[in-house]
């Protein structure tokens, strides 16, 4: 099994416990968690070596249908976030999900992120799909679906209650399939560079 995915700022790895205080800095805002369905608020210290035990326990099993990545920056080690993959193996297609912190957004770190998870979905798992939902008022999370190429497929109204806040939620439902993917892939790759590029030239 594979235990790590590797771009130019990024290191996507399996959990340790001590991640802890950085998962609880990123998870401890409302802001980040108002958009995740199970995230409670505040977030604690309990909450996170809870999510990494479990995760652990998952990345033990031989034959996984699920790998939940941190998100950690070479330059200083630090965990900004976290990418999960839940696979449906009978159907060939797997869904995502992920979150950063807040302190890290706009940066290009989230298609950083997706580029290889995606690739690592399609040609090493073999799957067709994947899947992803975001709340219907999260235009930039609706936005970021449609800009990797998910197409919409649909809405399920009231349909998930948002731990954090106890609101519920009409949710939109996306799909991306794999020759789509490799269509737009080489799109993305490029916006990426020079994103970083520019950030780079800001010093940033």
């Amino acid at each position: 099994m594979i235990t790590k995915l590797e771009t130019q700022r990024l290191i996507l790895r399996k959990p340790k416990l001590s991640d802890w205080k950085d998962i609880v800095e990123g998870l401890n805002d409302l802001k980040v968690s108002q958009s995740l369905k199970f995230v409670p608020y505040p977030y604690k210290k309990k909450n996170a070596l809870y999510w990494i035990k479990y995760n652990l326990k998952n990345w033990k099993k031989k034959n996984g249908n699920s790998y939940v990545f941190f998100i950690e920056l070479k330059t200083n080690k630090k965990i900004i976030g976290e990418t999960g993959i839940y696979v449906n193996p009978k159907n060939k297609k797997a869904s995502t999900g992920s979150w950063i912190n807040r302190k890290y957004w706009k940066k290009g770190y989230l298609l950083e992120t997706k580029i290889p998870v995606f690739d690592f979905i399609f040609n090493k798992l073999k799957l067709r799909k994947i899947e992803t939902s975001a709340n219907k008022e999260n235009v930039s999370s609706n936005n970021l679906q449609k800009k990797l190429g998910f197409k919409y497929e649909g809405t399920r109204i009231k349909s998930e209650t948002n731990e954090a806040t106890g609101k519920i939620h009409d949710v939109n439902l996306y799909g991306l399939f794999k020759e789509d993917w490799k269509k737009i892939e080489p799109k993305l790759k490029k916006r990426l560079n020079e994103k970083i590029k520019r950030l780079e030239a800001k010093g940033k």
